[in-house]
């Protein structure tokens, strides 16, 4: 059954994060957030979030929230940690059903704790090939900790989970388990194509002459096609490379057997190679390196999760890369600083508008999208965009310039 909008209340895990106040104005929030709910700190810091109410009123005690739907949206920070802001997102929740709300999602871009998606015996995480000695052995000791995240929430009062291109096929079955098939994991296919077709980020012909898609490694394989065939440029190209890791930070690339295209075929093309998320770094700056060999017009890096730790911004700082393209799942990608010296090649493609337009499909409710459906962050002055109506012709001229 549809939801009025009225009835939808978007909150943060803290009063002033930019990322929800966006998505509330998105979705056509008038309120702020910080007169919604109030982020309580107790003198021993404790936290305890209250839905702010009339004081007079002694009518509606615990039922503030009868019959709405709060969405609490959940990103990192620079200056608290996720444990806390996991546990935030617990009493929030928790104070939300408690003063009637029929529905409880956390929106949380980039889920937390998926990393730690297995635990150290084979009931303890689904994958999509049998797991073998190795592969437990890497968790022996540790907990399964997603899923104790999941079951907390689940416990917490949250009824369902939307997050963004998320890696783990082991989380994925997990969530959908624990929130009852209500766990959305919206893949940005449409951002991306949108921002290749609408700016001159690479070099191509009206029907892709010139471009080619690279996937690194066999587990990027289904997205990246998909991306392919989304982007409907009939002589793109399609490469996938394949990986051998020896341990967190040294890998050896070569070209996939099944790779669609030779080395020979994507001769000077401007090639994009997608991936969901990097952290050290060592990955895509090897693979870059190896594609670097047959003189492409441009390497180009896409990648929905950015963690820009000290060691990744040093590592892709390299010339193998021109430019980054990534999504602002982790909203501290857009600062400067911790940008570093990657800022003069990266664009950020800031989402909200495109989460408000998913989570209104998810709670049936009309769509409010402005024109585009993203807002762009960029660290150059290079003025990329060329978001115009031309024809295909026109398109392939622009972007050969």
């Amino acid at each position: 059954m549809p939801i009025d909008p009225k009835n939808i209340v978007i909150v943060g895990n803290s009063s002033d994060d930019p990322f929800a106040i966006d998505l509330a104005f998105s979705m056509g929030q008038a309120e702020d957030i910080a007169d919604l709910i109030s982020m309580k700190i107790f003198a021993n810091t404790e936290f305890c979030p209250r839905f702010i109410s009339d004081e007079d009123d002694f009518d509606c005690i615990g039922k503030r929230l009868t019959g709405k739907t709060v969405v609490i949206v959940s990103t990192s920070s620079l200056v608290v940690s996720r444990q806390n802001l996991a546990m935030r997102n617990l009493l929030i929740s928790r104070a939300a059903k408690e003063n009637g709300a029929e529905h409880v999602m956390l929106l949380e871009p980039d889920l937390y704790y998926s990393a730690q998606d297995r635990g150290p015996s084979r009931d303890l995480g689904r994958t999509v090939t049998e797991r073998d000695a190795k592969d437990l052995k890497k968790f022996d000791g540790q907990p399964f900790t997603a899923k104790l995240y999941a079951q907390m929430l689940k416990l917490a009062g949250v009824d369902s989970v939307m997050t963004v291109h998320n890696h783990s096929y082991s989380v994925q079955k997990m969530f959908t388990d624990v929130f009852d098939g209500l766990f959305y994991n919206l893949i940005p296919y449409e951002l991306y194509c949108d921002y290749i077709k609408n700016s001159n980020l690479v070099n191509y012909g009206p029907q892709g002459e010139g471009l080619a898609l690279c996937a690194p490694d066999a587990g990027a394989r289904d997205f990246v096609k998909e991306m392919y065939n989304r982007l409907n440029l009939p002589k793109a190209k399609f490469i996938l490379l394949d990986k051998e890791r020896f341990d967190e930070r040294r890998v050896q690339i070569k070209l996939h057997d099944q790779s669609e295209s030779t080395f020979e075929e994507i001769d000077g093309h401007d090639i994009v190679l997608f991936d969901d998320m990097v952290r050290t770094g060592s990955t895509v700056v090897k693979s870059c390196e190896f594609l670097k060999q047959i003189h492409p017009g441009k390497t180009v890096f896409a990648v929905s999760h950015f963690y820009a730790s000290e060691e990744g911004r040093e590592k892709m700082a390299s010339k193998a890369i021109d430019e980054i393209l990534t999504l602002n799942t982790l909203p501290t990608v857009l600062n400067r600083d911790v940008q570093g010296r990657l800022r003069r090649k990266m664009v950020v493609l800031k989402i909200e508008r495109w989460l408000a337009s998913n989570l209104c499909k998810v709670l049936g409710v009309p769509i409010n999208r402005e024109d585009g459906l993203y807002q762009i962050d960029m660290s150059s002055t290079n003025p990329r965009f060329i978001r115009k109506i031309y024809s295909n012709e026109q398109l392939g001229e622009l972007h050969q310039k």
